[in-house]
């Protein structure tokens, strides 16, 4: 198994340190995600053949990552030296190149999560060294609770374009911006200060340091609905 060290103590522009933890868009917190027993990646888009294959199928033989890096949120905070266990994308990608045979012309790769989410990455983007698809977080197996079964880390970019729950890949001509395309850049570098598509980083690094505070307890608070909701619990 090779490993990996990629974490800095020098955190980006803009960027405070915090503890780990989990947060996201706040209406993905409320909802629930049973992990599968055994993961299935779906596999569509500009594709000659669309997969469907369990994930010890598809990850046999692929080299083993331990990698420790740090995320980056675009709402200011970072959380640096993550321990991550899993599988490149590029390595699943030339994979992918022999059983689904992507377009010439496929230029973006769309990430899908079992609660919804999906993340578009530029395809150079999403084959370089350090973009795993997790399944294990500090020598544990990846829970549900960070993600699991399948997570793809990008630590190169924002964490907004890391997806949980990965189920389905999806090669594309172009860029698909998602549900709210004004929130994310196509390519969200962390190094280019990439927080959004319109506007400077440092624009928007003063708008989400203020609104982190609530967006924090949005997803707390989303995270508290769903356990009560899913324990059958009549706790507020």
């Amino acid at each position: 198994m090779n490993r990996t060290e990629i974490s800095s103590q020098c955190l980006p522009a803009g960027q405070r340190k915090r503890p780990w933890r989990r947060f996201g868009q706040p209406q993905y917190a409320g909802r629930s995600v049973l992990a599968p027993e055994l993961p299935v990646v779906t596999v569509t888009g500009t594709v000659r053949r669309p997969q469907q294959v369990t994930w010890p199928q598809l990850a046999d033989g692929l080299t083993r990552i331990r990698q420790t890096s740090d995320l980056h949120c675009v709402m200011t905070w970072s959380a640096v030296g993550i321990s991550w266990e899993g599988v490149r994308f590029r390595d699943l990608h030339e994979r992918l190149v022999a059983l689904a045979a992507p377009s010439s012309r496929a230029a973006w790769v769309t990430f899908h999560g079992l609660d919804g989410y999906r993340a578009c990455l530029r395809l150079d983007d999403a084959v370089a060294d350090n973009v795993l698809v997790a399944t294990a977080l500090d020598g544990a197996p990846l829970d549900a609770a960070n993600g699991g079964p399948l997570r793809l880390t990008a630590p190169a970019q924002y964490g907004y374009k890391s997806v949980k729950h990965l189920s389905h890949i999806e090669y594309a001509v172009s860029y698909d911006g998602g549900p709210r395309p004004w929130l994310v850049h196509p390519r969200g570098r962390v190094a280019h200060e990439e927080r959004s598509r319109w506007l400077p980083g440092w624009v928007y690094r003063h708008l989400w340091r203020a609104l982190l505070p609530r967006a924090l307890a949005a997803y707390d608070a989303g995270l508290a609905r769903n356990f009560s909701q899913s324990s059958g619990s009549d706790v507020p």
